[in-house]
């Protein structure tokens, strides 16, 4: 089995936990360094969210519903993903939450560098970064993390919804806050 810290050259895989240390530890360390504080929930949730959101949406689409070709495409893909950090900066700038907002987009963005690392340092276009204009890169159907019967995959499934589940929830939660803050302003 091969982790991002130990790498196997034949996988370009990187697990969730992976993920997460990639993300949080950048933005600990600069919260650290600028605030002499540890970041606050807000930035850390953030931060979470956006260090797994590519795998969330992707996996289950691609690997339980089988509507993806691959579980490193569309949300994984610049032609996506850029429009989204777009939003989410725009959404952190009207909410006056540019930290939270900027948290979410730079682990979204060290997931993507994260899983094409190695095509990147080799001066090469990893054609998932590219999906839908550029064939998805072959991959298994079934995942080598799937486990028996596939059973991960509908765990991975159930995690998803139920975290981007709690996700909308919080924004919608936040959206309607701000509708009211601003209407009695």
């Amino acid at each position: 089995m091969r982790t991002f810290l130990s790498p196997d050259p034949k996988s370009t895989g990187v697990f969730p936990h992976e993920h997460l240390l990639v993300a949080l530890l950048p933005v600990m360390a600069y919260v650290g360094v600028r605030d002499r504080r540890l970041p606050r929930r807000a930035v850390a949730f953030a931060t979470a969210v956006g260090s797994q959101f590519p795998d969330l949406v992707d996996k289950p689409l691609a690997h339980q519903f089988g509507v993806l070709p691959s579980g490193r495409v569309f949300m994984h893909s610049l032609p996506f993903a850029l429009p989204i950090v777009a939003g989410v900066l725009a959404y952190g700038h009207y909410t006056e939450r540019p930290r939270v907002a900027s948290a979410f987009v730079v682990a979204y963005l060290l997931h993507v560098i994260g899983d094409t690392y190695r095509s990147l340092l080799a001066g090469e276009m990893p054609p998932d970064l590219l999906w839908p204009f550029v064939a998805a890169q072959p991959r298994p159907i079934v995942p080598f993390w799937a486990g028996i019967d596939g059973i991960h995959v509908r765990l991975w499934t159930a995690f998803s919804v139920v975290v981007l589940g709690v996700t909308l929830l919080v924004v919608l939660r936040d959206i309607r806050r701000q509708i009211r803050r601003r209407a009695r302003a």
